[in-house]
């Protein structure tokens, strides 16, 4: 769907995403998704009253595009229910090999935040509980230990592929990142 299709509310909801998502909150002016987006200042103070507002909506957006993704993905690389967790490697490779990766929303917007915003630490919060549950639908037993140690092994990998800057290739700490959760999680399969 091109930008034309869609709505006012969804033109500066995408355009938030991908800004927000490249440049960091504070980075990115309301002006300049107003103008990216090709609404009237007038248009997006209707739809979204404040900033923070936007940021909520963004969160809520990545969270829905982010899961349907990895859930899809694990799919495409093998996973079933109670198969093991060896499909997260794969599908966090392609994650990482994508051109726009910039490591976790959540992640960033926590440490770009801090714990002034609690609203969005708590949507940061809900989108790690969800994809922990679907982790810990990945093992055989659902164990919730191993799959606490297996979604932290994920984050880590995605904190680590995130400081190698540049290329989408597989390379310096992208590479280091994936052989690293490759080890984890056979450890923790093990366990």
């Amino acid at each position: 769907m091109d930008d034309t299709t869609l709505s006012a509310r969804d033109r500066i909801l995408v355009t938030a995403h991908d800004l927000f998502y490249a440049d960091g909150i504070r980075a990115t002016g309301v002006d300049r998704i107003i103008a990216e987006s090709g609404v009237a200042k007038l248009t997006f103070y209707r739809h979204f009253p404040s900033k923070d507002e936007l940021v909520m909506a963004y969160l809520n957006y990545r969270h829905e595009h982010w899961m349907a993704w990895f859930v899809d993905a694990l799919g495409r690389h093998g996973a079933t229910a109670g198969g093991g967790l060896q499909p997260l490697v794969k599908t966090m490779q392609e994650w990482f090999e994508n051109p726009v990766f910039r490591g976790c929303a959540f992640i960033n917007v926590v440490a770009e935040m801090g714990g002034s915003q609690p609203g969005m630490v708590a949507l940061a919060q809900a989108h790690k509980d969800a994809m922990l549950r679907v982790i810990e639908g990945l093992l055989p037993d659902r164990d919730a230990a191993i799959a606490s140690a297996a979604a932290l092994a994920v984050d880590g990998a995605i904190v680590r592929a995130q400081t190698d800057a540049g290329s989408a290739m597989l390379t310096g700490q992208k590479k280091s990142a994936l052989d690293g959760l490759r080890q984890v999680l056979m450890a923790l399969e093990r366990a």
